[in-house]
């Protein structure tokens, strides 16, 4: 029988998120009797999980965040907080963007380290590159490497380290039963947002620039040449929202299109959807795609998707280069199938079970914890 192994996370924000969703789910399926996870945040502002977290014996630490010129203070604070909490031989980071100013630090009080990649670009510009730059220096200094794809893996590691004993895909799980279709919560989502029997194209995800939000208003608007009464069910925040909404009134089209904003009732928003679109201009997996084949949903997603997330027939991938007439006519024409199968089987058998991976990875840390006190 293991101790009560604590397993210090560096997390970032608690804000609604695919990385935060990974996470938060196999905090919930984990034995709590053997390990618990704790969190660091350098983010305040984004609290939803906060009190899941607390309610489920979790303890969050509040860090400063790194701003290019406080390098010296990070340093410092980190050294802080590993001299006051010696109780942590586990330590996995969620954030890559600055972690190598600070795994070397947690390595050097015995802790054992994973890095995980959950994508595979840093987006443009000069704040990116900057990004990139800091990246560099993780392939050499974590002891163990985690993805959610190969190609996430590949970007950030580098091939040589993918290749190695020190790598490893976790994929990131869902309870499909959760998710399969159900005609009571369709119901219940299309009543209390007035949608009748009109054709729901639906979006779930952060609004930023990687899930290009722009570009499904302008899909949205094609779509409805064609289907005059069809709704947009938008669901999200972020950064994007009000340049979206704001889209939206410019092209006429408000009045067809619903914001829910960020929700967590994912299984019931999918259920009232007809068809979905991840038009991503990067992405390290797709879960979200993956809970819409679950929900046995037809969705149309970018070639920048990975191969892992498409599991069934119900996906169509589409080139962005197609633009957004050609996308509107693709979803026009998922839209005629009403079929919505039980994929529950499918998710499982494609290795994203919730409880599979969670004792994969609740053995893994219990390993790393050895290994710290030899």
């Amino acid at each position: 029988m293991y101790p009560n192994i604590r397993v210090l996370h560096m997390i970032g924000t608690l804000e609604i998120g695919g990385s935060q969703a990974f996470i938060m789910n196999i905090y919930r399926k984990i034995d709590r009797n053997k390990m618990q996870f704790d969190f660091i945040v350098d983010s305040p502002k984004y609290a939803y999980y906060v009190p899941e977290i607390k309610s489920m014996g979790g303890k969050i630490y509040y860090f400063p965040k790194f701003n290019g010129k406080n390098y010296i203070e990070i340093k410092k604070f980190w050294k802080d907080f590993l001299d006051k909490h010696k109780e942590y031989k586990v330590f996995h980071s969620h954030v890559r963007s600055y972690a190598s100013i600070y795994l070397p630090i947690v390595k050097s009080y015995g802790i054992k380290t994973i890095i995980h990649s959950h994508n595979n670009s840093n987006g443009k510009g000069f704040k990116a590159l900057c990004k990139n730059l800091l990246q560099l220096p993780l392939r050499f200094q974590a002891d163990y490497y985690m993805a959610c794809s190969k190609e996430a893996g590949k970007w950030l590691f580098g091939k040589k380290v993918c290749m190695s004993k020190k790598f490893f895909v976790i994929n990131n799980a869902i309870d499909a039963n959760e998710f399969v279709f159900n005609y009571e919560k369709r119901k219940k989502i299309r009543e209390e947002l007035g949608i009748n029997t009109e054709f729901v194209l639906g979006f779930l995800a952060r609004v930023t620039e990687q899930k290009n939000p722009l570009f499904v208003i302008d899909v949205m608007v094609e779509v409805l040449k064609v289907i005059p009464d069809a709704k947009l069910l938008f669901v999200g925040d972020g950064e994007l929202l009000s340049k979206v909404k704001k889209k939206g009134i410019e092209k006429g089209i408000q009045k067809n299109i619903i914001f829910t904003g960020a929700r967590t009732d994912v299984s019931d928003l999918l259920s009232s959807m007809d068809c979905y679109i991840l038009p991503s201009l990067w992405e390290g997996l797709g879960i979200s795609l993956i809970e819409a084949q679950a929900s046995g949903l037809k969705c149309i997603c970018s070639e920048n998707i990975q191969d892992e997330a498409i599991i069934s027939k119900l996906v169509t991938r589409y080139s962005l280069e197609n633009g957004p007439k050609k996308w509107a006519e693709c979803v026009c024409k998922l839209s005629e199938s009403k079929e919505r199968p039980n994929m529950a089987e499918n998710i499982e058998k494609a290795g994203f079970d919730i409880n599979e991976n969670t004792i994969k990875l609740q053995k893994f840390y219990e390993k790393m914890y050895e290994e710290s006190n030899r």
